[in-house]
This record gives C-alpha cells, sequence and structure tokens, in this order.
C-alpha cells in the first residue's frame, strides 16, 4: 500500500514491507500549481516487482486530484513519463 506523508515544500509516496521502507519517490514543491519528482528509490531486494510504477501511480494520482503539474527530473520518472506520454500528458510539465 502507497503512504504519503510531508509539508508545504517537500514530501514522498513510500511502501512499507515489515516496518521498513521498501520504495519511495520524493518530490518538492514547485510553486503553487507543480512539483518535481526528484528521486525514486527501491530496495535491490524487491526490484522487479513494479513498486517504482505503483510510485508514480500514485504522484500522478495526486497530481491529478490537486490540479497540479508534474516535472519528472528523476530519471526513473522521466522513463515512466517519456514510455508513455500520452498517459501523463495532463499533468507532464512542459508536454
Amino acid at each position: 500500500m502507497v503512504q504519503h506523508e510531508g509539508d508545504d515544500k517537500k514530501a514522498r509516496f513510500f511502501i512499507e514491507a515489515d516496518g521498513k521502507r521498501i520504495a519511495v519517490i520524493e518530490y518538492v514543491y514547485a510553486g503553487t500549481d507543480k512539483f518535481i519528482i526528484e528521486h525514486t528509490e527501491v530496495d535491490p531486494a524487491h526490484e522487479g516487482k513494479g513498486l517504482g510504477k505503483q510510485l508514480v501511480t500514485a504522484a500522478v494520482d495526486f497530481a491529478r486530484e490537486q490540479d497540479m503539474k508534474i516535472i519528472p527530473l528523476c530519471p526513473y520518472a522521466n522513463a515512466v513519463f517519456s514510455k508513455s506520454p500520452d498517459v501523463y500528458k495532463d499533468v507532464w510539465f512542459g508536454k
């Protein structure tokens, strides 16, 4: 289950298993209408399970709910956006 925490400057979506964070995507706000995905990390023991994609999806859902745009600066998030630009065009800042 993806969880969310943060404040009005920076925040993160994360997934825990057995009390340990096994995946996280961190972002910072860039004004009131967009945020920058800076970093995505998945514990090596849990790679290949789609956790990174779940986190990107959570960030995109959040952006849509808040009527915000995303700048996917993180190489992983940028790759996800680039593979399916039509899926993310409504939230992808500058596209």
